[in-house]
């Protein structure tokens, strides 16, 4: 059961009292807490947690506590914006904005097709935006071109489910967090990332002394604190890890063999490879000791529960969707799906992410429908009442294949809907090279540094200012109701695509208007029938109930109206070749199978166990780059700071980018606290503060992403390597080589200066201009005598935070 007791987080600013709290769910990270919208005199001033709601009793993060001050930023967009004749973005009307949009889309469908027209959109929409998305984008342009950020955060989620399940959709959910007896948190730093579901697990800890925490990252973490267990790999070395772990199971004698052989195929090939993974060949690859790694493999052998959760620490490294599958390879070996306080939860990074994937925002046909099944492409035709033939087909295209279409001169439009490309894709300087070449439209509520390659931009509105529905990591539906209407000459984004669509005049095949709604619940009752009889039917759910029951998870149908807290309890997978999602694709190069090859499977309702061969990253450190370079997230910031650096509370938190550095490579390098050094990998370098400490390993250093702006000259993804996946086509952000540069300038002694004089000179302390000229003792400096200094030395006043609010046991890594 989760929390012991409800507790009410609010952050309001009014004067006098609210007149309203309006129903909602923060629109921040995957978790999906339920919250309500304080309004005063038309305009949000505040937030507090829903204390029935059960994901958070209450309950809110950092980042959701102050959300509603974005939309209250004075630079919020209030009108759409063209780009002149002199290269300056300046005021449009409506009108001027969208006859611009649909004649330049009519211009590249008659020119070059429906595939050179993208639409790149987000995880922080709504389900019908993006359902929306789907039916415009294939139904109306005829594209195959949709992606999303998410591609970027989670795509890999999506594909390991493929891979052994058949479908997308996490087995496991919170609730099974609250049973387990053991929880893997695998490269999942859910202590800032999910601060409120870390909360309820060191919550239930504190109280019954469960679950036992494994952590598996490089780096000491928040998360790694409270863990039990830390397993600390070297980077790229995820897939080594999980086969060492699963051959100690193996070897102990742990493998359910009954469910092996009645509810999974493919064991025989997967046992094949794990047989060169010993304790001893594992520990030299990984960098982890034996003692513990048998340790793991103990607690994995005898635990009678497991939940295994993954975030980007899995899905951003080298060899992702392998680790996945691995994980589930994990679980089904053991039996553990599909029971209480068992299963893979792979975890969503946006709040509405997984949405975006199961409307068909993104990737496949919407309701988990198969692009290469022509049954499901006929079902679709006449779910829209279009021509089949007018549907596109075939494997899915990721942004960095999108960017090279771009590059060879295959796409002249990309839509750019509510995510931030120009800070969040990697190795960033070649992605706005190649958007410079095409036509952009930006949707968004700010000016962000995206809009330096904008040809239109449009001002959309914010959460809280419209109606919708999202989807949070362990399949619950929330609602979201408007709290109040958005500033004049803003849109909301379903509005704006069903504007786009009446300009471009898209017909069913009867002639009729092809979008047949014209609000957000009209938009989802129609969505409800596309999803009859697939694996996320929600013909079950309303908006009224959905807010009556606080969100409720898919499927939910007639039949099972309250929901279904975790799949797959009937033992029966959707591998089915007529049924399944995808054909899947061949596990070491990602080849797309053909329906013949899954079907020659026979895998029939079995789930699919895959042989994980070890893939290296594809960048190694080496000659003029020495160190692993690795990105990642604050608690106290969101993506790009498009909003979370609108909050004075969190921008005050973290307000500039640093560079982690190990204790032992900053004495080796020479290099102090708060230091400005220079961080340079093959594609770009960056000037940050330095910041010293044990939290990464000797010979790794980590950049948090969300600092991007093109003059601050801080932004990881001028460094990250843009590499991808072979099958969920994720990048790989998590490992690319680089080299930290001292910047120093020369102090000349003059006479009757001390250390102490000129370290005051440079706001140092005596200590560190010790440390940077490598000298002893502050005795004996001699007048003429040339010092180094750092050209710069900055504070990092990262606020510490502390995840839980409540006592809570410690930890055996705490002790």
């Amino acid at each position: 059961m989760s929390w012991q007791k409800e507790r009410i987080d609010m952050n309001v600013y009014s004067q006098g009292e609210v007149d309203r709290w309006v129903y909602s769910t923060c629109n921040l990270c995957s978790v999906g807490c339920g919250c309500e919208i304080a309004v005063k005199d038309e305009r949000i001033v505040g937030i507090r947690g829903n204390g029935n709601h059960s994901i958070n009793r209450g309950r809110l993060g950092p980042k959701g506590e102050n959300q509603w001050q974005a939309n209250a930023s004075p630079d919020r967009l209030l009108s759409p914006l063209i780009r002149n004749d002199l290269g300056e973005l300046v005021p449009a009307t409506w009108d001027e904005a969208m006859d611009l949009i649909a004649a330049k889309m009519k211009e590249a469908l008659g020119s070059k097709g429906p595939n050179s027209i993208s639409i790149y959109s987000t995880g922080q929409a709504f389900l019908e935006d993006y359902y929306t998305i789907a039916k415009i984008g294939r139904a109306g342009l005829g594209t195959h071109l949709l992606d999303a950020n998410t591609r970027l955060c989670t795509a890999t989620t999506e594909f390991c489910l493929l891979q052994s399940f058949g479908a997308d959709g996490a087995p496991a959910s919170y609730d099974d967090v609250d049973a387990t007896d053991t929880l893997m948190l695998f490269g999942h730093n859910v202590a800032e990332t999910g601060t409120v579901l870390h909360e309820r697990i060191m919550d239930r800890k504190a109280h019954t002394g469960k679950p036992y925490i494994i952590a598996v990252d490089p780096r000491k973490t928040l998360t790694v604190r409270g863990s039990d267990l830390h397993l600390q790999l070297r980077p790229g070395t995820n897939v080594p890890l999980l086969n060492g772990l699963l051959r100690m199971m193996l070897d102990n004698g742990s493998a359910d063999e009954d469910f092996i052989a009645q509810h999974t195929i493919g064991f025989d090939g997967m046992r094949e490879a794990l047989d060169e993974w010993t304790p001893e060949r594992t520990s030299e690859v990984t960098g982890i000791p034996v003692e513990t790694l048998r340790e793991a493999g103990r607690m994995l052998s005898e635990t009678p529960s497991l939940v295994t959760t993954t975030l980007q620490g899995a899905f951003q490294s080298a060899d992702a969707t392998t680790a996945c599958v691995a994980i589930n390879n994990m679980h089904l070996v053991r039996g553990l799906i599909g029971k209480p306080g068992c299963g893979p939860l792979h975890m969503a990074g946006q709040p509405s992410s997984s949405a975006n994937r199961t409307a068909g925002g993104v990737g496949t046909y919407p309701a988990h429908r198969n692009p290469m099944n022509p049954q499901h492409l006929q079902e679709m035709a006449k779910l829209w009442n279009v021509d089949e033939s007018k549907l596109p087909a075939g494997p899915e295209k990721g942004i960095e294949e999108q960017l090279e279409m771009i590059e060879q001169g295959q796409i002249d439009i990309f839509w750019n809907i509510g995510t931030n490309p120009l800070v969040s894709l990697p190795n960033r300087k070649r992605a706005k090279a190649a958007l410079e070449k095409v036509f952009v439209i930006m949707q968004d509520h700010f000016l962000t540094e995206t809009s330096k390659v904008a040809d239109v931009v449009l001002p959309a509105a914010m959460w809280g200012e419209k109606t919708g529905t999202m989807e949070n990591a362990d399949r619950r539906i929330n609602l979201l109701r408007q709290a109040v209407e958005p500033p004049e000459g803003v849109r909301s984004d379903l509005d704006i695509l069903l504007d786009f669509a009446k300009r471009m005049d898209f017909r069913d095949k009867d002639g009729n208007p092809l979008i047949g709604y014209s609000t957000p619940e009209e938009a989802f009752e129609e969505w409800k029938e596309v999803s009859r009889g697939r694996p996320c039917d929600m013909t079950g759910m309303t908006y009224d109930l959905l807010e009556q029951h606080n969100g409720l998870r898919w499927p939910a149908t007639a039949e099972r109206p309250e929901g279904t807290v975790r799949l797959y309890e009937d033992l029966k997978f959707h591998t089915s070749a007529d049924y399944a999602q995808s054909y899947t694709k061949d596990q070491f190069t990602g080849r797309a199978l053909t329906h013949d090859e899954y079907a020659a499977k026979k895998a029939d309702g079995r789930a699919i166990l895959h042989a994980t061969r070890y893939n290296p990253p594809s960048e190694q450190p080496g000659g003029d780059f020495p160190m692993w370079l690795t990105t990642g997230r604050l608690v106290w910031h969101w993506h790009t700071r498009t909003k979370t650096g609108r909050s004075p509370y969190l921008q005050a938190a973290a307000p500039h980018g640093y560079v982690e550095v190990n204790t032992e490579d900053a004495r080796e390098l020479g290099i102090v606290e708060g230091e400005v050094v220079r961080v340079a990998s093959p594609r770009g370098q960056i000037e940050v503060p330095a910041k010293i400490g044990d939290a990464v390993q000797p010979g790794l250093v980590f950049v948090p992403f969300h600092f991007g702006s093109w003059e601050s000259n801080q932004a990881a993804n001028d460094l990250t390597a843009d590499f991808v996946d072979p099958l969920s086509k994720q990048p790989t952000f998590k490992q690319s080589a680089c080299r930290i540069e001292k910047l120093r300038k020369p102090h000349l002694v003059a006479s009757g200066e001390t250390l102490g004089y000129i370290a005051e000179q440079y706001g140092m302390s005596v200590e560190d201009l010790l440390k940077v000229n490598r000298i002893e003792t502050p005795y004996g400096i001699q007048t003429g005598q040339q010092l180094e200094v750092p050209i710069s030395v900055i504070n990092v006043p990262i606020q510490p935070y502390t995840p839980q609010r409540t006592e809570f046991q410690r930890t055996t890594m705490e002790e």
